[in-house]
C-alpha cells in the first residue's frame, strides 16, 4: 500500500491558483497527472476551525467552535482561544494509528498543545513559541533545532506596511517548514503525511492589493505586483524537493482550507448597532477600543443593550437575552422576533453610497444539523464575504477601507483547492470529505 502525503496551503483560491499555475510547474504536473477541483470549506470558512473539521470529518456545530475565540460562557467576558482540547473528535490520524499506522503531521492548526499520536507532530500556528511544549514527543523539539535552527511557527505581525520584512520572513518561515518535512520524511518512518503552510494565508492578507487589479487599492506603480506569484513559485519549488524525498508512488493531495478573496471594506458592527439603538455605552471611547475592553471597564450599559458584536472576518452579533445573560434584557419569548429583525437590518446596511453590498445573515441552526457549545445568534457574511467586520468603536462611522487590526487586503472566501494525484473521480467536494478520502486510500472506513 502506498503513501499518502496532504500538503495544506493555508487560503489558497482556486481561482488564483489556475491564473498562476503556468507559472507553477510542480502544481501543474500534479493537475495533468491528477485532477484539480474547488474544495467547499465549512461556515465560518476561517482557519480555525476548518482544518479539524477537515482532519475529522466534524463541522463547527458539533465541535462547538465558531472561530479563533468562542464564548466559553454566557459573560459577557468568556471568550476564550480554541485549543486542541476544543476538537473531541476522532482525527484522521487517531483511526490510522489505532490500526498500526504513522504519522508525521506538521503545522497543522488546531493541534496545540499536541495530544500523542502514533508518530510526530509538530504544532500549528496558534502555539506561543518554539521554546513551549509544541511538538509530540516532546524530544523532537530539540531535533527541529538541530535541523532548522529556529523554527518559525508563524510570521507574527503580518498585518505590516513593511512589505519587504513580510515578503523576506515569509520566504524564511516556508523555506525552513519544507527543510523540516524534507527532514521528517526521510529519516522517520510514516504511512501518512499531512502539513500546513500558514504563509499561503500571510500573503494574500499583506500583498493582494499589488496582484489584483480590481482592487480599489491597487496601485500600477507597486514594486510588489510580483509579490504573491513569486511566493507561490518559492511553494511550488519547495514542494517539488519534499516530493522527491518521497516515494514516487506516494499518492499526494494538495488542499486548502478556504479561499480567498480582495477585501472591499469593513462595517462596524458595534458602530452600527450603537448608532440603531440596540447597544448603548455609559461613555464613547476618545480612541478606537476593542468591545472587550469596553466590557472589562463597565462602559457597556447592559440594561439597555439588545445585541453586541465581535469583529474578525465575519460578523458575529449576541444578544443580550434575560435569564441567559447577566444582565439581559431581550425577554426570551420575544428572541426569534428580535432576531430577525436584527438579521433583517444588518443584511440592508449598503457602502457608503447607499447601494447595496450583498450581506448574507445566517442563523447556526440553519447552518449545522447540531449545534453545540454557545454560537453567535447571527452569523454575518458581510458582502458575501468581501467586507469584514469591524469590531472596535470609537471611529464615529461605520464605513471602512483598513482593518482595525492593521493593514489588510483580503478577506476569507467559502472554495478552497484539491489537487489529487492520482486524479478524484469525484467532483464538488466538501473538505469534511478529505478524512474518508484518506481512510479509503489506507483501505479504512471512518465508522471504523
Amino acid at each position: 500500500m502506498s503513501r499518502l502525503a496532504l500538503i495544506g496551503l493555508d487560503c489558497a483560491d482556486p481561482d488564483l491558483l489556475r491564473d498562476l499555475l503556468p507559472q507553477l510547474p510542480t502544481l501543474s504536473a500534479l493537475v495533468e497527472e491528477g485532477s484539480f477541483g474547488r474544495l467547499r470549506s465549512v461556515d465560518p470558512p476561517i482557519t480555525i476551525p476548518a482544518w479539524m473539521s477537515m482532519m475529522t470529518g466534524v463541522d463547527p456545530g458539533k465541535f462547538g467552535v465558531y472561530g479563533f475565540r468562542n464564548r466559553a460562557d454566557y459573560s459577557y467576558t468568556g471568550l476564550r482561544i480554541a485549543t486542541s482540547a476544543a476538537f473531541r473528535a476522532e482525527t484522521v490520524w487517531d483511526v490510522l494509528g489505532r490500526h498500526g499506522l504513522r504519522s508525521i503531521l506538521l503545522g497543522i492548526p488546531g493541534t496545540y498543545p499536541p495530544k500523542p499520536v502514533r508518530g510526530l507532530l509538530v504544532s500549528g500556528f496558534l502555539a506561543p513559541g518554539t521554546d513551549s511544549a509544541y511538538t509530540y514527543p516532546a524530544a523532537l523539539r530539540d531535533e527541529i533545532s538541530r535541523v532548522v535552527g529556529e523554527y518559525i511557527l508563524d510570521v507574527r505581525g503580518f498585518r505590516t506596511d513593511d512589505k519587504p520584512w513580510l515578503i523576506e520572513e515569509l520566504r524564511r518561515m516556508t523555506e525552513r517548514r519544507f527543510a523540516l518535512a524534507r527532514h521528517l520524511v526521510m529519516h522517520h518512518d510514516w504511512d501518512f503525511f499531512g502539513m500546513v503552510e500558514i504563509g499561503t494565508d500571510r500573503i494574500h492578507h499583506g500583498l493582494w492589493s499589488h496582484y489584483d487589479k480590481a482592487h480599489r487599492k491597487y496601485d500600477p506603480t507597486s514594486p510588489f505586483h510580483d509579490a504573491i506569484p513569486a511566493y507561490y513559485r518559492l511553494i511550488d519549488s519547495e514542494i517539488a524537493r519534499l516530493l522527491d524525498a518521497m516515494p514516487a508512488d506516494t499518492r499526494v493531495l494538495i488542499v486548502s482550507d478556504h479561499g480567498a478573496q480582495r477585501m472591499e471594506g469593513g462595517i462596524g458592527i458595534n458602530e452600527w448597532l450603537i448608532q440603531e439603538g440596540y447597544l448603548t455605552l455609559r461613555d464613547y471611547p476618545d480612541k478606537p477600543t476593542r468591545m472587550g475592553e469596553l466590557i472589562e471597564a463597565g462602559l457597556v450599559d447592559w440594561s439597555r443593550t439588545v445585541a453586541w458584536g465581535e469583529g474578525g472576518y465575519y460578523g458575529r452579533v449576541f444578544l443580550n437575552v434575560a435569564g441567559r445573560e447577566p444582565e439581559g434584557i431581550v425577554p426570551p419569548g420575544d428572541y426569534d422576533r428580535v432576531r430577525a429583525e436584527l438579521a433583517a437590518a444588518i443584511a440592508a446596511i449598503p457602502d457608503e453610497d447607499e447601494k447595496p453590498i450583498g450581506t448574507r445573515v445566517l442563523r447556526p441552526e440553519e447552518l449545522y444539523s447540531e449545534v453545540n457549545g454557545i454560537p453567535p445568534d447571527l452569523f454575518v457574511y458581510f458582502g458575501d464575504l468581501r467586507w469584514r467586520s469591524i469590531g472596535t468603536i470609537g471611529w464615529n462611522r461605520i464605513h471602512f477601507h483598513e482593518n482595525d487590526t492593521g493593514p489588510d487586503d483580503a478577506n476569507h472566501a467559502p472554495y478552497g483547492i484539491l489537487i489529487s494525484r492520482p486524479g478524484d473521480t469525484k467532483t464538488g467536494r466538501s473538505l469534511l470529505e478529505i478524512k474518508g478520502m484518506i481512510l479509503e486510500h489506507f483501505g479504512l472506513k471512518e465508522e471504523e
